[in-house]
């Protein structure tokens, strides 16, 4: 079988398979109704219209017309037509799709049918952040006064279009999370592709149509639009007959002689399927009166308002300022034709990430102290390919609106005369950052994101850890996607020099909570690697293992002789008293804290602690506390999470960024600052966790490293033989579930030494 997520066995979006739902609804002759995106207002996702007659029903096609089909002869540009949805971006994606019959059959999978096997179920796919996903639904769609609400085809029988549009709202949320969009959103979704703007002010007319023409040769979709100098401008019709702000679709470029003169032309549909362009070269323009009819029988001009029209490219580049463009891999990214089959095919890697507030969510370059947070992918390369400098590259210079990071940044830029050899001596990369899940029920949220590339040096290299504060305050980027922008993707194709590099994704600004999709392209000539900065199995004695103070001994002897019970140990509560007369007020620690710390100390499952490990834990207290000092710069008892990893590794803990976030998700999260008795629980934490990596006696397990060790469930690592530690810990503190789940590890490990694997740890 193939590999999951991939066209041939895509995800099962919330685990509907449609062949088994298709039989069972065949079986039992009963449509198929969908609970997981019903047919309600929940998934309309818009306002209730408070007129009794414009109530939005639920219709089957068969229901709307006796003589609804799937789709009527074969699928085309015309068949699509935006209803009452701000989605031109979408639908003009789909135009685009029904151009390439290759690329439709992986969104529309044929052998659907209204008559044949009918049982009110369909399915199509999607590319969704490195995976193709099959969303399932019912054929109930939403009606207003006898129409279709939404989507909708020329050919008032068909319903094709009209359920794609329904299984994307339910993919992204709900019809109303299509409103308001940038076309290279549907384009990437419907093909897997790498969408990216062209300005229409970079090429020449001619020069822009035989980039448009290659572009459509190799598959690519196309679209375009004319910028709104404001928000009142989107959607006003130009004397042109243009509407600003409005996505069109590609769909054909060719060329008509016109007596002496070769004439370059586009052809463009509105989603709308109506309003057109009435210029030169549209419809009913006399323009065509010149030219033969062989010509335009070829062309298949049809003077009839179906939202699709020519124009000619000096008209075209007069009156849009962008092309967007979509292609299903680097090579048909160039803008001119090529029978150059010698050029490497391409390795793709992916990286799935997220940024979380007080963690790992550092912001640009503006915010130095905790920039170098943001997640960091290691990249090597090491074999240099041809560099042909296609278009699209979208080179530094010449940047869209955006944040930008810092004032004055420079990244150097590959000079356009160097010279083709000294081009050749560099490694292509193709790199490519998605934010996700950003469109929400009735909102669209997107982030302002970038990436930069630094190199690395030889000597960082094998380096353990992510690159640190100093690293990027010394080191400028060598590369960069641009100025931040808020919008779904950013890419950039970049030339490298052979070595290693770090490439840091990020949010403008710091602590925005996000998930993002990471891709790089490189050449597949080009023997490249990828690695996470490893997590480093090094738990130190610095603090944890100090000798114990005789002030320390003293208090400890003392408070035994007063208040320990007739075993000479004493229980949280006593031990949590004794610590807070030491500490200093503002760094006194709650019980729930002194509970972590004696689970994580060998009692024989009692939960009490006898004078030397009162001892050492009182003297490691002494010694975390004048570690946090360091980072507690305005006294207050708490210091930013973002120190969080250099306040750990001066406590002679060394750990990744990956354990530092889930440290913070679990002991920090929604706070902005982290105080001491978090901080002593991270420590706890982790003590426990290196002591169970190191108690692991199957070698298989260890060589995963400790980063696969911390992942396993808790009835992995209880294991068969540990009912016994289940009914004790139950008998004990009253924990939260999360604790107790941790804590009863703990104990198994102290009650049974490992005779059973410990294949799973969760911070």
């Amino acid at each position: 079988m193939s590999e999951l997520g991939s066209i041939d066995n895509p995800v099962k979006f919330k685990d509907q398979d449609y062949e088994a739902l298709l039989q069972k609804c065949l079986k039992s002759a009963v449509l198929f109704s969908d609970t997981v995106f019903a047919a309600n207002q929940s998934s309309l996702g818009i306002p209730v219209d408070p007129d009794p007659k414009k109530a939005v029903k639920w219709l089957r096609p068969k229901e709307i017309t006796s003589n609804a089909v799937f789709v009527e002869g074969t699928m085309g540009t015309t068949d699509i037509c935006q209803g009452q949805l701000g989605n031109c971006w979408l639908l003009a994606a789909l135009s685009c799709l029904t151009m390439h019959p290759t690329l439709f059959v992986k969104v529309v999978p044929s052998g659907q049918s209204l008559s044949e096997s009918y049982a009110g179920i369909f399915r199509f796919r999607f590319w969704q952040y490195g995976e193709w996903v099959e969303v399932v639904v019912d054929d109930r769609l939403p009606v207003r006064e006898g129409r279709l609400l939404f989507s909708y085809s020329r050919t008032t029988n068909e319903f094709w279009s009209a359920l794609v549009e329904k299984a994307y709202a339910k993919l992204i949320g709900s019809y109303g999370s299509l409103k308001g969009g940038i076309i290279s959103e549907g384009m990437e979704d419907f093909t897997g592709g790498i969408a990216y703007s062209l300005p229409v002010s970079s090429r020449s007319p001619r020069m822009l149509w035989r980039a448009i023409t290659a572009a459509l040769a190799r598959s690519s979709l196309l679209s375009c639009f004319i910028h709104a100098a404001s928000v009142k401008e989107i959607g006003s019709v130009t004397s042109e007959g243009l509407i600003k702000g409005h996505a069109y679709a590609i769909t054909d470029t060719d060329k008509v002689q016109k007596v002496s003169e070769e004439v370059f032309l586009l052809r463009l549909r509105n989603p709308w399927g109506f309003v057109e362009y009435c210029g030169p070269w549209s419809d009913k323009c006399k323009d065509w009166d010149s030219i033969d009819t062989a010509q335009k029988t070829r062309l298949e001009l049809a003077k009839v308002e179906d939202g699709e029209f020519w124009i000619g490219v000096e008209d075209f580049c007069r009156l849009f300022n962008t092309v967007e463009m979509c292609s299903v891999n680097p090579d048909s990214m160039s803008g001119e034709a090529s029978d150059d089959t010698t050029t490497p095919s391409w390795t793709l890697s992916l990286h799935q990430g997220t940024w979380v507030p007080m963690c790992s969510a550092g912001g640009s370059r503006r915010y130095p102290r905790s920039f170098w947070k943001n997640p960091q992918f290691q990249m090597i390369l090491s074999e240099k390919d041809v560099d042909d400098y296609d278009y699209g590259e979208g080179e530094e210079g010449e940047e869209p609106d955006g944040e930008d990071d810092e004032d004055g940044v420079v990244v150097a830029p590959v000079s356009k005369t160097e010279k083709q050899g000294e081009k050749k001596k560099k490694c292509t990369v193709l790199v490519e950052l998605l934010q996700k899940y950003r469109r929400q029920k009735d909102k669209v949220n997107f982030l302002n994101i970038a990436f930069h590339i630094y190199k690395v040096a030889p000597e960082l290299q094998d380096k353990p850890g992510s690159l640190d504060q100093e690293f990027f305050s010394k080191n400028r980027p060598v590369a960069r996607s641009g100025k931040y922008r808020g919008i779904r993707s950013v890419w950039r194709k970049v030339h490298l020099e052979p070595g290693s590099y770090v490439i840091i994704a990020s949010t403008y600004r710091p602590n925005q909570q996000g998930e993002f999709f990471l891709r790089i392209y490189t050449k597949t000539g080009n023997i490249q690697g990828f690695q996470d900065f490893p997590c480093i199995n090094n738990y130190s004695a610095t603090v944890m293992s100090k000798p114990v103070l005789p002030e320390d001994q003293y208090r400890v002897q003392k408070w035994y002789d007063e208040k320990a019970g007739s075993d000479d140990r004493v229980n949280a509560i006593e031990f949590m008293n004794l610590v807070n007369s030491v500490l200093e007020k503002d760094y006194e620690l709650p019980l729930e804290t002194c509970r972590q710390l004696i689970f994580g100390e060998d009692t024989g499952g009692r939960g009490r602690l006898n004078r030397a490990q009162a001892e050492k834990l009182l003297t490691s207290l002494r010694n975390l506390q004048s570690i946090f000092f360091q980072f507690d710069e305005d006294s207050s008892g708490t210091m930013s999470p973002f120190e969080l990893s250099l306040a750990l590794n001066a406590a002679g803990v060394e750990c990744d960024n990956v354990v530092v976030q889930l440290l913070w998700e679990r002991f920090g999260a929604g706070e902005q600052y982290l105080p001491f008795h978090g901080f002593v629980s991270c420590v706890a934490r982790l003590q426990v966790l290196f002591d169970l990596f190191e108690s692991e006696t199957n070698q298989e397990v260890k060589d995963k490293g400790i980063n696969a060790t911390r992942h396993l469930s808790g009835t992995d690592l209880l294991g068969q033989d540990c009912s016994d530690v289940i009914h004790l810990g139950l008998r004990l503190l009253h924990l939260p579930l999360f604790y107790l789940i941790c804590d009863l590890r703990t104990f198994a490990l102290q009650l049974h030494p490992p005779t059973h694997r410990f294949i799973s740890w969760g911070l």
